[in-house]
């Protein structure tokens, strides 16, 4: 056996004649490998980011949100012992123009503490201050681009929030705080806090939220203070005031559910990478089994000199190993580049910070990956040139040997796959998601074999047709040799992935489009005070009393205890887990509301006025451990609330009517404050010009109430989704591509036989295109037979996504289906002819020689 150096001085020189041959082996895991390094460097840099800007984008060190009430006096002078404070109050109103015409808007409300951090960017440029001022008997406010355009305002221009007049001073530019107050429906306004004031929005049970942000005191003023010192203060306020009901945040936790959902969709895209690294290694393999058979006169050469056959293993292995190494490099640029390149085009049009940087950690996965990867692929093709013989220098090689490798090889083939499993499992944020991964990758490799196979038995048993082209066609599916299998398996799962990811998205979309006449309501109207609720009501059915108009009492609480358990230490299942991240929508009745239906326990009296009982939706209930009998506690304007759960209940959430996931027995929140949440749902679904209509007459006749048009609503939330899937969609792309080049790489590597086959019929008499027509019912066949399967298994991998994790109704959208398996069926057509066109071209008398 050589030394480990004479074997690499033997593979370097052998690879002095270039890569011809290897040029799909070097795009697979090149493009693999910058996927899973490029996923990961961007949300490393997101991340980083985040945590640079933390203090800006949270508007201080410590950040604490109470809903409906603002501030006591200990609390507040507890603050301000501690550091410099700013208040913001957020919530929704409706703006209106001198005619009427309404807009939904997010208000923030400023004091002049504001930005505590960072700079808040407006046109024409002056001190926020001045633009938010009192000047000539109105308030100023600074306004979204957005705002503008939707109520056709230019600067200097007057409109209304409640009855109060305000002027259009300036257009808001840039945000630092932005993704601090999350996702609106609305165009951000800002104004100051007299101005809110002036307004009359802020009453008793009125739907807003005090954000009250510290930016601690420290030794050093030019330097903000150290995490020990934000973690001491957030443990000495909760200590201080248990009962206070705030939501903290700090400059290190912006946001939980955000972080959350970052590391998901991290995982979510670099399994994507880790598919087309997988699909890309049916291209390895390919490459592997072609650049063997090229080499057999070579290998054959070495054996005659006294080289052993574990020696030519050994020698094409580093080969291999060298030209996966540039592969590797290559897509480690690329995926290390990656967020230099998004923070460079789409830097200023992110809603967050970006921070690019180079992470080690995330280079050595990407070559983790792709190093077993290609090893788990490559060793069985190479173990079969251990037994290339020496005849093979005299012999024709037309026909190569298929024999299986040996053990040994196929025990090296187990140990890799094995090593590459462990890696995904140790690098998972996820490991259950990733078993899952990995078991349908293993089960989409089993079934793409049975369909080759199936594919194959058929054509050996076809009947005999009289047309030669039909004829040649279905015996290249199932003779020796034949592309079948790496055709079938290459475009398979790629093919598989993209209908899976269009149909999930298209179900989202449906989801959000579709409306039941008569069921989905057209409005939610909020902050109706109770001494106008009957009033309301009554403007409600004078305008619209053909429509159904619904109404119930809404506050806003938090879940602090589960049972005596802190609800911060509760392990809640990951689909329930929202519930207690922040404040919940809750209410009060004495009559089960409709659309839920008892699953457990009975609804109390109507008058019932006993010990305070909560009603809980089912599915939250058991993601909680939560069971009939238990306690919860929930903090509502400041003070603590313990209910026993009297009751389950299913709730039908699709309709988007007046439900909430608690309910609670009307003398539990008795005297408390609160304001009246109300919906108009039209008999025969969207009306468009009443619906315009009836915002207008609301925003004139109540414009301290808030009307939000649930289609624009609508509209709001698919354009995050359409963000989203644009990004699956780009990410999926690379999967796809990676099939395509498995795709042209498999038969390229049938080349070789099929110039043989084309010598031979033209000698015959076949033209050539009558050989392009037999090739191309081969491949059409062959495409539409993988077309077929993957259609069918990105089908069903979207049925269980949608119906069994997302819990909605499926849409069969044959269309996106139907549209991905005739783009697989072209690609397959396409690749296959233009591979054939050139061996169609080649004289046979060269050719016959070496026959």
């Amino acid at each position: 056996m050589p030394t480990a150096l004479t074997l690499l001085r033997l593979a370097l020189r052998d690879l002095r004649g270039g890569l011809r041959g290897f040029g799909i082996f070097l795009g697979c895991i090149a493009l693999g490998v910058a996927a899973i390094i490029g996923v990961g460097s961007v949300a490393r840099s997101l991340s980083d980011g985040l945590a640079r800007e933390g203090r800006t984008i949270l508007g201080g060190d410590v950040s604490m949100a109470l809903i409906h009430r603002q501030m006591n006096p200990d609390e507040l002078a507890f603050l301000q012992a501690s550091g410099k404070v700013s208040k913001v109050a957020l919530l929704r109103a409706m703006a209106r123009r001198a005619d009427g015409e309404p807009a939904l808007v997010e208000i923030k409300a400023v004091d002049a503490a504001y930005p505590a951090s960072g700079t808040a960017q407006i046109q024409p440029d002056m001190p926020l201050a001045t633009a938010l001022a009192d000047t000539g008997g109105a308030y100023g406010i600074v306004a979204d681009q957005a705002f503008a355009v939707r109520l056709d305002l230019k600067i200097g221009d007057r409109v209304f929030i409640g009855d109060t007049p305000l002027d259009l001073r300036a257009i808001l530019m840039q945000e630092p705080d932005k993704l601090a107050a999350g996702i609106g429906f609305g165009p951000r306004v800002l104004m100051s806090q007299a101005g809110l004031e002036a307004t009359g929005l802020v009453q008793p049970g009125s739907l807003v939220r005090w954000l009250y942000r510290v930016a601690l005191a420290s030794a050093d003023p030019a330097q903000p203070a150290s995490d020990a010192a934000v973690a001491a203060f957030v443990d000495k306020a909760n200590a201080a005031f248990p009962e206070a009901g705030w939501e903290m945040r700090t400059r290190k936790n912006i946001s939980p559910q955000f972080a959350k959902n970052l590391e998901r969709f991290t995982q979510f895209l670099t399994l994507v990478g880790l598919t087309a690294l997988i699909v890309g290694g049916v291209g390895v393999a390919n490459a592997v089994r072609g650049y063997v058979d090229a080499k057999q006169a070579t290998i054959a050469t070495l054996k005659s000199l006294g080289a052993t056959g574990q020696a030519a293993f050994a020698m094409m292995l580093v080969q291999v190993m060298l030209v996966a190494g540039l592969g590797m490099c290559i897509g480690a640029i690329i995926g290390t580049a990656l967020p230099y390149l998004v923070s460079g085009l789409f830097g200023p049009l992110l809603p967050f910070p970006l921070q690019p940087g180079l992470y080690p950690a995330e280079i050595a996965a990407g070559f983790a990956y792709g190093t077993l990867t290609a090893l788990a692929f490559a060793l069985a093709p190479l173990g079969r040139a251990h037994d290339v013989p020496v005849s093979a220098l005299f012999r024709d090689f037309v026909e190569t040997s298929r024999t299986r490798p040996r053990k040994i090889y196929l025990a090296m083939v187990a140990l890799a796959a094995l090593a590459l499993v462990g890696t995904i499992l140790a690098l998972s944020a996820d490991r259950r998601l990733s078993a899952y991964y990995m078991l349908a990758v293993f089960l989409g490799f089993i079934m793409l074999r049975g369909v080759a196979f199936g594919v194959m038995w058929l054509a050996a048993r076809a009947p005999r047709l009289h047309s030669a082209q039909w004829r040649l066609a279905i015996a290249n599916i199932h003779r020796p040799g034949a592309l079948t299998p790496s055709v079938v398996l290459s475009l398979g799962l790629g093919l598989a992935l993209l209908v899976a990811l269009a149909l999930i998205d298209g179900n989202i979309r449906s989801e959000l489009d579709r409306t039941a006449g008569g069921q989905t309501p057209s409005f939610f109207f909020v902050d109706i005070q109770g001494s106008q609720a009957a009033a309301f009501d009554a403007f409600l059915k004078d305008r619209v009393g053909d429509a159904k108009i619904e109404s119930v009492p809404m506050m806003r609480g938090r879940l602090v205890k589960l049972g005596e358990v802190r609800a911060e230490d509760v392990k809640a299942k990951d689909n329930v887990a929202w519930v207690l991240e922040g404040d919940r929508g809750i209410t009060f009745s004495a009559s089960l509301p409709e659309g839920s239906k008892l699953t457990a326990g009975e609804w109390w009296p109507r008058d019932y006025s006993g010990p305070p009982l909560v009603s809980m939706e089912t599915e939250i209930a058991a993601g909680l451990g939560l069971k009939l009998g238990d306690s919860i506690t929930v903090n509502v304007l400041g003070r603590n609330f313990e209910a026993k759960i009297a009751n389950l209940r299913i709730v039908n959430w699709r309709n988007l009517g007046i439900n909430f996931v608690m309910i609670f027995s009307p003398s539990t929140f008795a005297g408390a404050p609160h304001s009246d949440l109300a919906t108009v749902t039209f008999a025969n679904g969207a009306d468009t010009p009443r619906e315009l209509a009836l915002l207008r007459d609301v925003a004139r006749a109540w414009p301290a109430v808030t009307s939000v048009r649930v289609k624009d609503a609508l509209d709001a939330i698919g354009k995050v989704v359409a963000q989203l899937a644009f990004a699956i969609r780009g990410a999926s792309s690379v999967a796809l591509l990676a099939s395509v080049l498995v795709l042209a790489g498999a038969l390229a590597a049938g080349q070789r036989a099929r110039l043989h086959d084309a010598v031979v019929l033209k000698v015959l008499g076949m033209t050539r295109w009558r050989l392009m027509g037999a090739y191309g019912l081969e491949y059409g066949l062959l495409g539409l037979a993988t077309a077929l399967f993957g259609t069918l298994a990105g089908m069903a991998a979207a049925y269980g996504v949608v119906v069994g994790v997302m819990h909605a109704d499926f849409v069969w959208l044959w269309r996106e289906a139907m549209v991905a398996a005739a783009a697989a069926l072209a690609i397959t057509l396409v690749l296959g002819l233009l591979g054939t066109w050139r061996v169609l071209g080649q004289r046979p008398a060269s050719h016959l020689r070496n026959l």
